[in-house]
């Protein structure tokens, strides 16, 4: 029996890399894998454990996949109806934020990590291009990082250009399987160049008609860590959907919503404009951030 990590996946083929020998092959699936409860277009994801054969032609084949301890999910950009695994058995989660160059909404943000509570996936915000900043723009950037340092999420500020605190981000890194996930154009790859300048990734400037950024990431692929680890690099994206999240259980996703919830009058609040509602009363005190919570309101309208 042999086990091996998927290491990259375009779809169609992937490479694994054999778990005792370090060896890769390239590798077909063989047979039906049982989806997840939720349609994707992906059977497999980047970070699966599988077993293989393997042929004379070193083909290998893809004869089962490990239960998944958790994995990253969005909807298919060209299927709506479809999901799409991103990574799979994941220690880590990296949401490189920007303030500017591009602005990160706090919507998206904030679908990332309803995603990853739901899924248990540990975060850490790391908040890139601190040196292109603007006295205003870092008075915005210091509120941001205290609302969600008061959630209990952690934080770093980092360049990826300048390699500003770059080392801090390493220890956090080291010895862990991460993903670094983002807008495009908002440095992931550069801040996975810093890391380990030797993997080279591909990076592109920011639009400058839009400020978008440009895709350099067309496949997920798996990065050993010189100094530990090992890092999944995945497309960078505009847009972030939830999947497979009810009305009913959204608050179970925004920890200080879950915190405050079993002070309601009513177990089945779901804190709108329920009478003696703990929620909304700690949102006028001030102890949860209203942005958050208009945040909170907007995506259970989008859940209807």
């Amino acid at each position: 029996m042999k086990q091996a990590l998927v290491t990259k996946s375009t779809g169609s083929w992937y490479l694994i890399k054999d778990i005792s020998t370090n060896e890769v092959y390239e590798a077909r699936i063989r047979g039906k894998f049982k989806k997840e409860k939720i349609r994707n277009t992906n059977p497999l994801a980047v970070g699966d454990k599988v077993e293989y054969e393997l042929e004379e032609t070193s083909v290998a084949w893809i004869t089962k996949i490990y239960p998944r301890k958790n994995y990253l999910i969005r909807k298919s950009v060209n299927l709506s109806k479809e999901t799409h695994i991103l990574a799979a058995n994941i220690d880590l989660a990296c949401i490189i934020f920007t303030t500017r160059n591009p602005q990160t909404s706090l919507g998206f943000l904030n679908r990332f990590l309803i995603t990853c509570e739901a899924y248990e996936i540990p975060v850490l915000l790391v908040f890139n291009k601190i040196d292109l900043l603007t006295e205003n723009e870092k008075e915005e950037q210091n509120e941001i990082i205290g609302i969600y340092k008061n959630i209990g999420y952690d934080t770093l500020e980092i360049s990826a250009e300048k390699m500003i605190n770059i080392d801090k981000l390493k220890e956090r890194v080291k010895n862990k399987t991460t993903v670094f996930f983002g807008h495009s154009g908002s440095g992931k790859s550069s801040t996975i160049n810093s890391l380990q300048p030797d993997l080279s990734l591909k990076t592109a400037s920011v639009s400058g008609y839009n400020e978008k950024g440009k895709h350099t990431t067309t496949f997920a692929q798996m990065y050993d860590w010189s100094f530990g680890g090992s890092i999944i690099d995945i497309p960078g994206v505009k847009e972030f959907e939830l999947v497979d999240v009810k009305r009913e259980e959204l608050q179970d996703y925004f920890p200080e919503i879950f915190k405050e919830r079993e002070n309601c009058r009513f177990s089945n609040c779901l804190h709108i404009n329920e009478p003696h509602c703990a929620v909304v009363k700690a949102v006028e005190e001030g102890s949860i951030s209203k942005k958050r919570y208009q945040n909170y309101l907007k995506i259970m309208e989008d859940l209807k």
